[in-house]
């Protein structure tokens, strides 16, 4: 049974995704450059997230924003690994051995990392182990990949060192749509791609697809979800796509004039929440679980840990993020390198990176009080299709979510986006919430992150 999500005319479903809070373009230049060691002195390291960013591509997707460049010329790889290399000493020496130090799960994300030949994935793994002493081999270990970059020798490298689970960046198996969405590929290229990933037995495939590219229909989009089902993909991601300032969509749509503007309106929002409904439909009718907006799961498929947030775009406190695009999280403090979109900042960035020689003090971030950690909490809880256990919040913060944020609580309620049906102690979206989960995650923001991220001069 189809369950409607069209929402009222003035809420506009596709704000922002948000993966993380406070977002970066919150974070300011730390003027005490805090020493890691004291940051993460008091912090528990028995249940660490370990991040490693690439921040390299074959080819830059129009609707592309993340911290990435194409091409890496001039043996630039192996002067970011050095790099890497002396960041990792930094922060394993900053965690100290007063307490145990384990790591639970460790992700490499981009970027692109099979952008990396099969010796610099080697190698790659090595910082991970023997630099940070996480064990790769007992721990959940996912990995990005592109179709052009998931090549055998890299697979066998990524299988070999412990990889549960390949995210492939697919987003449209129509080459047309492709094009659409200026992303050179051939489906018949993808088609290899998904082969060789299943060949090397890496345990957990998804499959990352996106609707409301230009010149797509509910039939070309069913397309694309029976050619990823026809992989029997352990996870699927459906993103909305987002023509968002400096990409190339962004770039071509500024050209084109005011009609393109339009397709950021009404119109669009209509294409892409009738889109979504027909892909989450389709999942949950051959045999997916719905975990978030975007994420689906295989009911039968297995779970890479019970411990921590189901959906990977939700990152917890405790995660140490090595590279120049990466975040790390502790109770009162997230920081990270620079951020920026466009390529020559991006360029600049690298380049300062990999000509760091000292690592050992936070240089750009955002505190975060107790107020903003009880509001990403129920962010991030109620963007999860399980909702939140009033229980834990009380447990974690010895107050009720309802009492903490009455007037935003009250707003999504009246909105329908609540699951006025859940069980007794649980707070849950409805099925119109999950669908608008792009307008319920930025309506939680508080005023201070809101008034930081304008400020921000996007680069």
């Amino acid at each position: 049974m189809t369950t409607s999500t069209t929402a009222p005319p003035a809420v506009r479903p596709y704000e922002s995704y948000v993966y993380a809070y406070p977002h970066k373009t919150a974070y300011r230049p730390l003027p005490d450059r805090p020493a890691l060691r004291e940051l993460w002195a008091a912090e528990p390291k028995d249940a660490l997230s370990l991040y490693l960013h690439i921040p390299f591509c074959e080819v830059r997707c129009g609707f592309c924003n993340l911290f990435t460049r194409i091409g890496a010329p001039e043996e630039l790889t192996t002067r970011y690994l050095d790099a890497l290399d002396r960041q990792a000493v930094a922060v394993r020496d900053a965690l100290g051995d007063a307490a145990p130090v384990r790591f639970a799960a460790a992700a490499f994300g981009g970027g692109t990392p099979t952008f990396l030949t099969a010796d610099e994935l080697e190698r790659l793994c090595d910082i991970a182990e023997k630099r940070m002493g996480a064990d790769l081999l007992a721990v959940p270990l996912s990995v990005e990949t592109s179709p052009s970059t998931a090549t055998a020798d890299r697979l066998a490298v990524l299988a070999g060192r412990g990889t549960t689970r390949v995210s492939i960046g697919v987003q449209s198996f129509v080459d047309e749509e492709a094009r659409a969405a200026v992303r050179p590929q051939r489906r018949a290229e993808v088609e290899a791609a998904l082969g060789r990933i299943r060949d090397a037995r890496i345990p957990m495939l998804n499959i990352d697809l996106i609707y409301g590219i230009d010149g797509q229909t509910e039939r070309t989009w069913l397309t694309s979800l029976d050619a990823a089902l026809a992989w029997r993909p352990e996870e699927l991601y459906l993103y909305p796509l987002y023509v968002r300032p400096l990409t190339g969509l962004h770039r071509l749509g500024a050209a084109a004039g005011p009609e393109a503007e339009a397709l950021e309106q009404a119109a669009w929002d209509e294409q892409r929440l009738r889109l979504y409904e027909v892909g989450r439909d389709h999942l949950l009718a051959r045999g997916y679980e719905q975990v978030s907006m975007r994420m689906f799961r295989r009911a039968d498929a297995p779970r890479e840990s019970q411990d921590g947030p189901e959906d990977y775009a939700c990152q917890t406190d405790g995660m140490i993020g090595l590279g120049c695009g990466a975040r790390s999280y502790t109770a009162a403090l997230h920081y990270s390198f620079d951020y920026a979109v466009d390529m020559r900042e991006i360029r600049s960035i690298i380049d300062g990176f990999t000509a760091t020689e000292d690592f050992s003090r936070a240089e750009v971030g955002r505190y975060v009080d107790a107020a903003e950690a009880r509001r990403r909490h129920l962010l991030q809880s109620l963007l999860q299709a399980a909702g939140l256990p009033l229980a834990d919040y009380r447990a974690r913060f010895g107050t009720d979510p309802r009492e903490d944020f009455p007037a935003e609580l009250e707003r999504f309620a009246d909105r329908g986006w609540l699951d006025a049906q859940a069980p007794e102690g649980l707070l849950r979206l409805s099925q119109l919430g999950l669908a608008h989960s792009d307008a319920l995650g930025p309506a939680l923001f508080s005023p201070g992150v809101r008034a930081a991220m304008a400020a921000y001069e996007r680069k």
